[in-house]
């Protein structure tokens, strides 16, 4: 625990100007990042006695080891970077909502030549038109169905639009009217976006124009006794007037706005959002925080504006952002809204009428939002807590390890041997921090030195990591002065930019911070291979396990015997699961690069030599075991292949060793090449049952 009074800026130093500030801990990572109106009287505020500061405030200015501003013109400018730094390095102190699920969107790619309508989720992509949230995909396509009568755009993917235009068929959508099918030239690329506009301009809340269009024409069409057509038109004003209905009017003057929620508590807090488009709730969401610091509505709403307009730009801002409380000050985030969508925009409290009692109904889904998350949490915190207790207990740990990070060795038969490294924090995955190894030292299947190999290069990473932030002193050294020391790692100079703190930037490194706990997918000689490879390193306060997987026997350094945990314990449970997920990586990644080995070929160092000749050259010799007997002056017989290109094609063919044959493993026959079972580089493929195969893989 730091004293802040150790970092503590010197009087006169800290400007009275607007600004954002940085708190980072002893690793240099950006643990908050704060604005000011007034940086001095802001940061004077975490520096008065401890007893005075709010508990959450004072678990910060705890942890934190410095502390560092940069001044900006304006309140807007201050509330833009403050935004940018959050999102960049991820601090821990600072609010953060949480999506408990990746809201669908209705998406109109009007981007392509022939827009297509379509359920989107995730990151949002450049000429696409967005309308949402939706709180279900089936809600999209149930709205979609209905207007599809009276806009037939195109929602095949592109794979079937190509297939369409290649046979000339449409789809089915095609012959019951709900696509006008460009792909087979009913309608042109121009008629097509007509129609992509117009189903847009509906979504965005312009439904009377095309109501009262559609209702001219079928009195037309009965005028003039076409009965057939005025009963088509008349289905399809139902069928708009179905889907208007699905969203309910909630505010009569047609308003464009966004109301946001916020319900909370001590510890957390849960915002909702009901986006409001031409009077109807066009679609909604939700976020929950944790309260990591001390914090008003007014700041949970402002954080809220942030990471809901931070990415958006035109339109997608609203005129009207109605709050139950406004930020402190205000001008500054109205400013920055009117920034983003280009014009005005009010950011008020509503006090009456249809809009307040709107608000009422956004605050009691909040308070139900809230509700139901710690209702879900309660167990969830309730059981990681007790497996990492009972995880400490059982391996005589001082304290419970709240970071864990697990290896793995993977191969099969000794080929392609990789490792992965997996970090859980707090009993749940990391899996920003995951990293995969290939093992150089040495050729062959050898799980002991490999995990050797993995622990000393990841933990050497750290030590490196240390030393270059000033970190790490070791006796002599020091007491060495700059530009006088060697590093006692790489034996090169300490003094220069690589050891100063300034360059360092906050954001995670690959190796900077050390776990409390580490698992290794093995028994007693993995273990020991682990701890001994720390040991060399001079590292001896970090924990070493492994988990057999026979008998599920958790083995430590030097111990005889296992731990055995029971089979209802929650520490065994988390254990299991931060070893499976050691070996899913390390599978993954194995199987990725034998799946590169078995696609490559000796044709591939062929200079100059591309896909069409090297495709022409196995289809004339029908396999490269046959060219690889072939003479130069056959090679030649192939179309596009000269006596030189032969002549290098020869050589590169001669160097190559012949791939190893395939064998079935389950039956050890070996598989003869044959026509038709090479892949597209001209290796043979393996054609052994995949099951059996994996079986074969560690």
């Amino acid at each position: 625990m730091a004293d802040p009074s150790s970092y503590r800026p010197k009087p006169g130093e800290i400007p009275d100007s607007p600004g954002v500030y940085r708190f980072r801990d002893e690793h240099r990572r950006v643990i908050y990042v704060g604005k000011a109106k007034s940086l001095r009287q802001r940061l004077a505020n975490y520096f008065q006695d401890l007893a005075g500061l709010h508990p959450r405030t004072r678990s910060m200015v705890t942890t934190a080891a410095s502390v560092e501003w940069t001044v900006v013109s304006t309140e807007v400018e201050a509330l833009q970077l403050e935004y940018s730094w959050i999102k960049e390095y991820d601090p821990r102190f600072n609010v953060k909502y949480r999506d408990d699920k990746s809201y669908p969107y209705l998406a109109v790619t009007m981007n392509e030549e022939y827009p297509r309508v379509q359920v989107m989720r995730g990151h949002k992509k450049k000429g696409v038109r967005y309308f949402g949230p939706y709180g279900h995909a089936w809600a999209i396509r149930d709205t979609v169905d209905l207007l599809l009568r009276v806009f037939p755009v195109r929602t095949c993917s592109a794979g079937v639009f190509k297939n369409a235009a290649r046979t000339g068929r449409p789809c089915l959508l095609g012959y019951i009217g709900k696509c006008s099918a460009p792909c087979v030239d009913r309608v042109s690329a121009e008629e097509h976006r007509e129609l992509a506009d117009e189903f847009c301009d509906f979504m965005t809340g312009r439904t009377n124009t095309y109501i009262r269009r559609l209702e001219k024409q079928m009195g037309q069409a009965a005028e003039e006794m076409e009965y057939e057509r005025a009963a088509r038109l008349r289905d399809d004003i139902e069928a708009l007037k179905k889907a208007m209905e699905k969203n309910a009017v909630v505010l009569a003057d047609a308003t464009d706005a966004d109301l946001i929620a916020v319900a909370e508590d001590e510890l957390e807090a849960a915002v909702q959002i009901f986006h409001v488009r031409g009077g109807r709730v066009r679609g909604q969401r939700g976020w929950v925080t944790d309260k990591v610091e001390e914090i008003t509505t007014g700041a949970l709403v402002e954080h809220a504006l942030q990471q809901l307009y931070g990415e958006e730009t035109g339109d997608a801002v609203p005129k009207e952002v109605l709050v139950p409380a406004l930020p402190d000050p205000v001008e500054p985030v109205q400013e920055w809204l009117a920034g983003r969508r280009g014009s005005g925009v009010s950011l008020r409290v509503p006090q009456r009428g249809d809009k307040k009692a709107l608000m009422e109904t956004v605050q009691r889904n909040a308070q139900q939002a809230l509700v139901l998350h710690k209702t879900k949490r309660a167990s969830d915190l309730t059981t990681r807590s007790r497996a990492l207790e009972e995880i400490a207990d059982a391996l005589d740990l001082d304290s419970a390890p709240l970071r864990i990070e697990c290896y793995d060795i993977s191969h099969l038969q000794g080929d392609d041997v990789v490792a992965s490294m997996v970090v859980f924090e707090d009993g749940l995955a990391r899996k920003s921090e995951y990293r995969r190894f290939q093992i150089k030292g040495f050729a062959g299947q050898d799980d002991v030195r490999s995990m050797h190999e993995v622990i000393t290069r990841r933990f050497r990473r750290y030590l490196a990591e240390k030393e270059k932030t000033g970190e790490w002193t070791d006796g002599e050294n020091a007491e060495t002065t700059p530009g006088n020391g060697e590093s006692p790692l790489t034996g090169t100079d300490l003094a220069g930019p690589t050891n100063t703190l300034t360059e360092d930037d906050g954001r995670p490194k690959k190796f900077a911070y050390p776990p409390q706990l580490v698992v290794v997918d093995g028994g007693a000689p993995q273990v020991a291979a682990a701890r001994r490879a720390l040991d060399d390193l001079g590292i001896d306060d970090i924990a070493v396990c492994g988990l057999a997987k026979r008998l599920e026997e958790v083995w430590l350094p030097g111990d005889d015997d296992p731990v055995v945990l029971p089979r209802t314990s929650e520490g065994l449970y988390l254990l299991q699961r931060v070893r499976d997920e050691a070996h899913r990586f390390a599978i993954t990644y194995q199987r990725t690069k034998r799946s590169k080995r078995f696609r490559s070929s000796p044709l591939d160092d062929v200079p100059g030599l591309g896909d069409t000749r090297k495709q022409a050259l196995l289809k004339h010799f029908g396999s490269l075991k046959k060219l690889r007997s072939a003479t130069i002056d056959q090679i030649c017989e192939v179309p596009g292949i000269g006596r030189k290109t032969a002549e290098t094609i020869a050589a590169a063919l001669a160097q190559a060793a012949p791939a190893a044959p395939a064998v079935n493993t389950a039956t050890g026959e070996i598989m003869e090449e044959e026509p038709g079972t090479m892949g597209s580089s001209g290796e043979p493929v393996r054609t052994g049952a995949p099951d059996e195969r994996r079986g074969q893989e560690t």
